[in-house]
């Protein structure tokens, strides 16, 4: 069944003003909390051994946005990583490039320059990261910055107190004006924060949000607060975007962020995806894993597999 607002108001007419917005959000149908995490939690049991893992590994390494949003950065240190991101592993060539490094927008350059002449793309984080509290002006010049300087997609966060508040209009007319600043070039990934959100209901309304107002994908955290991402709030977001292309046709990307460390935790997230929406979402152009440490992970367990040992410490690098 669709997760469709119970009101007869095309979505063209929904973002009228405060109150249809409010009353198409709070119209779509409640969340069935002990089913949700039953689903995700079943899921979770899925057993993938041989061939499906490696192809699992493989998918799950070309998904990653390799991300550093450290204070401490420096252009060495993005420079390493944009080098990870291009060859993850430099003693096999057959192992698949990340999807994005992720970087803040004075690194984007950097980044960009690290990465020329691959497949990966530069993620940068904009719209005063990680809290988002600064005025409109101040986030869209972060955003214009980000694109000038090269990046090929925006990673915004919404503003949580106004979405708390019930003034759904405002982030919905903010989303709306960083997916404009972003122009041609950039894709944009709204941030809910979902941690933040406290109800899976919440965490529905602000999928509809993100994705009425023009979000290319909806990503579930910053990873800078204690609940990121869970195969729950993900499931979730998935069946919003499985239903929003069922009813306008148009597709929207999900990220999870924060807390993926595994490579047991990527292939549970993996099999979400595929009982949850299918082929169309297998592809790093539709989902990805917000991670740092995750690689790492994936690189151990597909050398484990390709020589039947696990490979020493020094192995990978420390990012």
């Amino acid at each position: 069944m669709p997760t469709t607002a119970s009101t007869a108001l095309p979505l063209k007419d929904v973002t009228a003003s405060d109150s249809t917005l409010r009353r198409y959000l709070h119209g779509l149908p409640g969340v069935d909390a002990v089913g949700l995490e039953a689903r995700a939690a079943s899921l979770g049991t899925r057993s993938i051994k041989t061939t499906a893992k490696a192809y699992a590994i493989d998918l799950a390494i070309s998904m990653v946005d390799l991300t550093t949003l450290e204070g401490a950065d420096t252009a060495g240190k993005v420079r390493s990583l944009g080098a990870k991101a291009v060859r993850p592993d430099p003693t096999d060539r057959t192992a698949p490039a990340t999807a994005a490094v992720c970087v803040y927008p004075d690194m984007v350059a950097v980044a960009k320059e690290a990465v020329a002449g691959s497949t990966v793309k530069v993620a940068s984080v904009a719209t005063a990261f990680p809290a988002g509290r600064a005025a409109l002006g101040v986030k869209l010049a972060d955003v214009r910055d980000a694109v000038a300087a090269g990046a090929d997609e925006i990673d915004m966060v919404i503003d949580r107190g106004a979405f708390l508040a019930g003034n759904y209009l405002k982030v919905y007319e903010e989303i709306v004006a960083v997916k404009e600043a972003c122009g041609a070039s950039a894709r944009l990934k709204v941030i809910f924060e979902t941690g933040e959100l406290s109800t899976y209901d919440n965490i529905r309304r602000a999928s509809w949000l993100g994705m009425i107002a023009g979000a290319d994908f909806i990503k579930t955290s910053t990873g800078k607060v204690a609940v990121n991402a869970t195969p729950s709030n993900t499931l979730l977001m998935l069946e919003a975007v499985r239903d929003f292309r069922a009813q306008t046709g148009i597709q929207v990307g999900v990220k999870p962020a924060g807390g993926i460390r595994t490579t047991k935790d990527a292939v549970k997230f993996l099999v979400v995806v595929n009982e949850t929406v299918g082929e169309d979402w297998l592809d790093n152009h539709w989902f990805r894993f917000g991670a740092s440490s995750l690689l790492n992970d994936l690189l151990m367990q597909r050398q484990k597999l390709a020589t039947g040992r696990y490979s020493g410490p020094d192995y990978v690098t420390v990012d």
